[in-house]
């Protein structure tokens, strides 16, 4: 054999070789006949799912009995310390800036305070620009966290909730067994 004859039988075995590998195998029928059928099925899944869940959000969305928004007015837990060797209370106090706050309905906080034993009475007030002022008594603060939630209209002394300037947290000495200890206030916000 000559050169010329082994490249032309090279040849034509890679060209053989490369023109039977280029050639698509056709799928067999069982795998296209399970591919369509779970393929349609798991669009089908996916869109129910999706309309059912959006119908869920929209439902939720325009029933204002399930929603509630929400106005937060403090981040992180604020400590009130309390002595009354000298003073007679200790006022934790938050700038509002003159906020209107007439669309809202409700105060809500969480509190607890740091002894188990002491038994303690928190004074929520409100002020306004006017300079009227309206409290509510939170009574037996809790060792444990405790979710209050305080309607606006239980502020009775206040006229115009639209330009209000303070919200204060108070611990007064009469309000309280002990005459030292800690009170935690946090998520202060306004409910809708």
């Amino acid at each position: 054999m000559d050169k010329k004859a082994v490249y032309e039988h090279l040849a034509k075995i890679y060209l053989d070789a490369s023109s039977k590998s280029t050639r698509k195998k056709k799928p067999s029928r069982f795998k296209l006949d399970f591919i369509r059928p779970s393929l349609l099925i798991t669009i089908a899944l996916t869109f129910g799912f999706s309309a059912l869940i959006l119908n869920l959000n929209s439902s939720r969305r325009h029933n204002p009995a399930n929603s509630e928004t929400a106005l937060y007015l403090q981040e992180g837990p604020a400590k009130i310390n309390f002595n009354f060797n000298p003073a007679k209370k200790e006022v934790y106090t938050l700038s509002l800036n003159r906020l209107n706050i007439s669309r809202f309905k409700a105060l809500a906080f969480s509190v607890k305070k740091s002894d188990y034993h002491d038994n303690i009475n928190l004074k929520v007030e409100f002020a306004n620009a006017f300079r009227e002022k309206s409290f509510i008594y939170v009574r037996n603060i809790p060792y444990r966290w405790g979710e209050y939630r305080i309607n606006l209209s239980d502020f009775k002394n206040i006229s115009d909730w639209s330009i209000i300037t303070e919200l204060s947290f108070i611990v007064e000495e009469w309000n309280a067994r002990d005459k030292f200890g800690i009170i935690l206030v946090d998520n202060v916000r306004l409910l809708n």
